[in-house]
């Protein structure tokens, strides 16, 4: 009997000590930047919220090609705290956006995607678009 409850107290106390974790929930998993003008301001963020009951950890931000660059926020995020994500992109780039940034944590979820869309649009338009 002695013997069962001490494997019961252990597996109750492993249990215990997983059960605390960081959760990482974003306010939006895409940012879009509609139609913008070449050369235009390209900073923008993913907001987020640690929902766990642990403090969470970001480890890399990265992104899918070079033309985007984020940033990491520095140190843990207590649980119930909220931080962001920087994304700049290279608006001198015309053409559609669609990238993908990845982060990656110690949340229960340790690798989440991000999407960045939208669309860069030339300094010169042609005749039937100013119509």
């Amino acid at each position: 009997m002695k013997k069962l409850a001490i494997m019961a107290l252990v597996a109750f106390i492993g249990f215990a000590a997983q059960a605390q974790q960081a959760k990482i929930s974003f306010k939006e998993d895409t940012v879009d930047y509609g139609t913008i003008a070449k050369g235009s301001d390209g900073v923008r963020v993913f907001e987020f919220t640690n929902t766990g009951d642990a403090p969470l950890i970001i480890s890399d931000v990265k992104s899918s090609c070079g033309c985007t660059v984020p940033k990491k926020p520095d140190g843990p995020i207590a649980p119930g705290a909220s931080s962001t994500i920087q994304v700049k992109y290279d608006t001198n780039r015309v053409g559609p956006i669609r990238k993908t940034v990845t982060v990656y944590s110690n949340a229960s979820e340790p690798m989440v995607a991000l999407k960045i869309k939208g669309e860069v649009m030339s300094d010169t338009s042609s005749v039937l678009e100013k119509s």
